[in-house]
């Protein structure tokens, strides 16, 4: 198993259980597909540096995780077709 870690944006016009919704579904994802979620840290609230769909804040949150190396592939296209998930990034935290 390989150590990744998943930043990514919601939508912040969601209500906060929706928000925290969002964040559960990721780690369902991850538990889903035989991985083990780390640590998850919430940051809330942030400005964003560009606009993104004409907004110009952001809930960010951040979540550490070890998984097969197929795993992210299907996180990413899971995380790209909902329209609660503005910006994503996974990174392989593997030197």
């Amino acid at each position: 198993m390989n150590n990744y870690e998943v930043l990514f944006v919601i939508d912040p016009t969601l209500e906060d259980d929706k928000k925290d919704a969002a964040v559960e579904r990721v780690k369902e994802i991850i538990s889903s597909e035989n991985g083990t979620v780390g640590d998850v840290d919430v940051w809330g609230l942030r400005r964003l540096a560009y606009p993104i769909q004409k907004k110009s804040e952001g809930f960010y949150a951040v979540i550490q995780f070890q998984a097969e190396p197929t795993l992210p592939l299907e996180l990413d296209r899971r995380l790209k077709i909902s329209d609660d998930y503005m910006r994503h990034i996974i990174i392989s935290k593997e030197a």
